[in-house]
Formats: structure tokens, sequence, C-alpha cells
């Protein structure tokens, strides 16, 4: 399946010159998870922690760098994607599924202080930010949590 998958840099010298393939690379390993059998299009941006805190505030009312953002385009229920109640782009007929938004520098840190680097863990914060744009979420610290850590496991590979 070819997705349309748009990555942008907003802030110059972030490194990390294989972020795009890496993201690339996660967004159609979770679409592939999810059955998603149409083709989707999907904006990242790669931000430092002042950008990511910025639009953080801007749009969630929190004064806080974060790791990830996630915008989704579409009201998807959880593990049962439908085309049929998601909007298209005009031009290719692709599903829009949404926009992300990716700290380098905090994904950075984390990947060193989880131990597996940075390659894994922007891989792991795509995963995440795909399952949010497909209707997951992690508001609670119950079943939705469980549910979606459950599919980001299964995503990466994970044994435990």
């Amino acid at each position: 399946m070819t997705h349309e998958i748009y990555i942008s840099r907003d802030v110059d010298d972030l490194g990390f010159e294989n972020a795009e393939e890496l993201i690339s690379k996660a967004v159609n390993m979770a679409l592939d998870a999810e059955n998603v059998t149409v083709p989707c299009l999907i904006d990242a941006v790669l931000t430092d922690n002042e950008g990511i805190r910025a639009t953080n505030r801007e749009f969630r009312q929190v004064d806080a760098a974060t790791d990830v953002l996630s915008f989704p385009f579409n009201e998807l229920e959880p593990g049962k994607f439908d085309p049929a109640l998601c909007d298209r782009d005009p031009e290719t007929g692709a599903i829009l599924l949404g926009d992300m938004m990716i700290s380098v520098p905090r994904c950075k840190e984390q990947g060193e202080e989880f131990g597996h680097g940075f390659e894994r863990e922007i891989m792991y914060l795509t995963v995440h930010s795909v399952l949010h744009l497909l209707g997951y979420d992690h508001l609670d610290e119950g079943p939705m949590k469980k549910q979606m850590r459950e599919r980001e496991k299964m995503i990466m590979g994970d044994k435990d």
C-alpha cells in the first residue's frame, strides 16, 4: 500500500537525517498492522522542544514540551478503521488521517533514558501517534490505555 507521508522540519540543525526514513517505516508498520488497506495521507513535523511546547500551549492549553502531538482529522473507533467515515483528499482520494509533531531533542533524550536509542524511540512515537490518528487514546489508566499499549507492543514487536 502506498501512503502519502509528508515530513517537514520546522527548525534547522535538528540532526538525525534518517528520521524521515524511520517515520515512514513506522507509519507503514502501524497502518499495515491496523489493516488499513486504502491510501492515507499523514503530515509529520519534526521540531524542537520550544516548537512542540508552543503548539501544545496553543492547541491543548498545556504550557510544556512533550514528545509527540497528534491531530486526528476523523473520529474513528480503535481497531475498527472504516474509510467511509473519513475525509479524503479531493485531488488524490487518499484518506486524510491527520497530523503529528515530534520533538527530536525529546526523542533523543527518551531514547537514551530508556536505553534503546533514537531510532527505536522515533519509531515508537510515530506508531503511538498513528494509533491516535486511528482513534486510540489513553486518557484513562484503564482499558483504553491498556488497549493502546498492547497495539504499540504488537506493532513494535515487543515481547513483554
